[in-house]
Formats: structure tokens, sequence, C-alpha cells
């Protein structure tokens, strides 16, 4: 199939060059330095699913109309991406590939004309150098939409996609979008230490205010009459149970997480982007918790605490010490 990657950073590169890699025709879309390196050497890949160099067509928006198109910017960039890829988006499923409960719904607005799907990408990459990605963690794409059975265009999109990555379509993709939200809660930390995800949830003094950042989403998503969906050894049942335990208890979930995510370190995609000098996606992980906290008429400290964190780590270049984040965040 002709695919279209708009946006190949860490989870899009990797989608990119796996595709490629299964025999599709793939054009993605890049910029800068990271453009130029495709270009000239190509978008390498490396890591849990092996090593392919892809020969991809690169340019800053696709030159073409593809069969199928993925959206993979970070959450603050898709607004822009989509309309600059308009034209070549109509008539066509678009998969969009995002943290966040929002750009599913802002895609369907903007392209009233395509078939928008979602999409929850469980493994975990790193783009620290133009034109290369490493898979640290390998793991599932999950797809659908909205909160009843996955829909026939996500469950083909799905089948295409599992010929380069183990992929699948879901029921309840709304709810699933939230436990994807609590999966990021682990995001945060190594933006604002610089420490990598298993180091900060090895630590015992960040393992609590991760834990109690999670319970605290969790709860806020049942405020807004959410069930939670089962992706990634996470479900509704143990989401209640995060919910509703001592702190103490409910730390065995992230520690659950540590263990499944192995001893390669993964810097999460909220310290990648701080590393690379540019904008974080923090409003829309940890804030989106703030911003539905407060349409329930609840509040998030901490959650809102730890947002702030990141946006002062931008601003500042400088990590915090573990003791200087438990006495500015308490949990």
């Amino acid at each position: 199939m002709r695919i279209g990657v708009i946006g190949a950073g860490a989870i899009g590169g990797a989608i990119a060059a796996l595709l490629d890699r299964a025999g599709h025709e793939v054009s993605v879309t890049a910029r800068g330095e990271h453009l130029a390196a495709i270009r000239a050497d190509g978008l390498r890949l490396d890591g849990g699913w092996g090593e392919h160099t892809a020969r991809v067509r690169a340019a800053t928006t696709l030159l073409e109309t593809p069969e199928l198109a993925f959206v993979c910017t970070k959450a603050q960039d898709a607004e822009s991406a989509i309309r600059e890829n308009a034209a070549h988006l109509a008539g066509i499923t678009v998969v969009v590939v995002q943290n966040g409960l929002a750009g599913l719904r802002q895609a369907v607005e903007l392209l009233p004309d395509s078939t928008c799907v979602g999409a929850l990408a469980l493994y975990a990459t790193s783009y620290l150098s133009p034109g290369r990605i490493t898979v640290t963690t390998t793991a599932n794409t999950y797809l659908g939409s909205g909160s009843g059975p996955a829909s026939a265009p996500a469950i083909e999109a799905a089948r295409i996609l599992d010929t380069a990555m183990p992929s699948k379509a879901v029921p309840n993709f709304t709810g699933c979008q939230w436990t994807k939200l609590i999966v990021n809660q682990v995001n945060a930390m190594p933006a604002i230490t610089g420490l990598s995800v298993q180091q900060t949830i090895a630590d015992p003094r960040l393992r609590r205010v991760i834990t109690a950042s999670m319970r605290e989403a969790v709860r806020v998503g049942y405020a807004r009459g959410i069930r939670y969906g089962s992706i990634q050894g996470l479900s509704d049942g143990i989401l209640r149970f995060v919910a509703s335990a001592p702190l103490w208890a409910a730390q065995l979930v992230p520690l659950l997480m540590k263990r499944r995510m192995g001893a390669r370190p993964n810097p999460g995609s909220t310290l990648q982007s701080i590393r690379r000098g540019q904008r974080s996606e923090i409003d829309y992980l940890n804030g989106a918790v703030v911003a539905e906290a407060q349409a329930a008429g609840r509040a998030a400290p901490i959650n809102a605490a730890l947002t702030a964190l990141v946006h002062e780590v931008e601003r500042s270049g400088a990590f915090l010490a573990p003791d200087a984040v438990v006495e500015r965040v308490r949990a």
C-alpha cells in the first residue's frame, strides 16, 4: 500500500520504518536536521524489533495522497500538521497515533471527509539524534474509536499495521485512551529529574509521588464516567484498585509497569522533547487530568504540580533532584 506518516519522530519513525520493512510504499513528513538525515541516509531503526534502514520519501508535507495515513506528531503540533496535509487526507482512513484525549476528536473535526481512527502506541521508542529511532520496549498498538465495538475501518487499519508491528483493534477505545493516560503518568518524573522511567519508579520517594498522581488521575476518570479499557496489563479492575488502595499498596502497579519495560533505559517522550529543546506535550498528559478534573468540579493538585514542574524545567533547562521534587509535590 501507499502509506503516509505525518511526523516521523519516535513513534511515527518506528511505524514508518517497520511498514517499509513489511513492503509498503511509505512517505513521511519531518523537518530540519531530521528531514535532512532521512533524505541522506534513510530512516534508521534499531532496538527491540531489530535493525532496518528505510529509504522512504521524505518532505515537510505529504506530496501525494496515500491510501492510508498515520498522524504521529506531538499532541500540540497535530492541528497544524493536519491542516498542512488536509488536501492529501480527504477520502482516506487517517489513524491518529497520539497521547492524551483530544487527538482523535480534533482530527474528526478537521477532516470531515476522512474516516478517522485512533491508535495508542504502548511500545517505547527513543528519538535523540536525527534520522535514528531506537525501540526500547516492544508492545502492542491498539486501534479504535468511541466507546462501542471496534469499527470496520479500525479493524482494517489494525490488520495493515499488524503486518509490520503487533497491532489490534479494540472496543471501548475511549476507555483505552484513559488507560493510556494513566500509563503516561510515568512521563512527568523523568522530565523533571532527567532520570529514566525505570530509575524514577525504583526510587521509593519518587515512586510514591508517581503513584499518587496515578491514583488522582484514575479517580478523575471515574468522576467523568469513564470505564477504563484493558490494555498492556491494565484494566478497569486494576485501576479501581489503584483508586481505592492506600499508596503503599497501589505502588505495586508502577512497579509492575517498570518490570514490563525491561532493563533498557526508557527516557519517556516528555524528557526526550526537553532534551531536544522542544516544547513537551505535558499539557496533554498531566495537564489533561487537571482539565478533566475541573470539568468534573474537582481539583487535581498533584497533576497540577507535576505539570508546573515540567514547565519549570522547560524554561530553566535545570533538572530537579529527587528530594527537591518530594519537597515541591506533597503526595
